[in-house]
């Protein structure tokens, strides 16, 4: 099974040779509690999200990827942050891509849906701001979120 290795300052980590845009969701309904997916690729909690494909806008990508991931259809309500951190790397073993980090983090609502798995996900669950210090993430997915629910919204990393 083909893995995702995320290296954050890592000075043993691979030297990088890609760069492709892509996004995250962070999807609350009214109560505050967050859209999660547990990934398949490396067992971490997560926000939606993925690469922006050719042909397709930022929103676009956005509500494509939770819907795929999740079950959930979202709207996109703006701009969470970016994140283009370059001590941040994302090996993937199936095709030895080393990716630099940049992500366009969005917030966004509910529509419909039922939380779903998918061949990304395995779990999806929607969890309380409360419980969030409980799952498993890599530290740069933790600070999205945090970053989010302080009310930083204009990140740029």
């Amino acid at each position: 099974m083909a893995r995702r290795i995320d290296y954050l300052d890592d000075p043993n980590a691979p030297a990088p040779n890609s760069l492709k845009p892509s996004v995250n969701a962070i999807v609350q309904k009214a109560d505050g509690s967050v859209l999660l997916i547990r990934r398949t690729d490396n067992d971490k909690w997560s926000l939606p999200g993925g690469a922006i494909e050719l042909g397709e806008t930022v929103r676009q990508a956005g509500v494509r990827e939770t819907l795929e991931e999740t079950g959930i259809r979202c709207e996109i309500t703006g701009i969470a942050g970016i994140y283009s951190n370059p001590r941040h790397l994302v090996e993937y073993t199936s095709d030895g891509e080393v990716r630099q980090e940049f992500t366009i983090v969005l917030s966004a609502r509910p529509l419909s849906g039922n939380p779903t798995p998918s061949d990304e996900s395995s779990h999806v669950a929607w969890v309380s701001t409360s419980e969030l210090p409980e799952y498993d993430m890599h530290p740069a997915m933790r600070m999205r979120i945090t970053n989010h629910l302080n009310g930083i919204t204009d990140y740029l990393d």
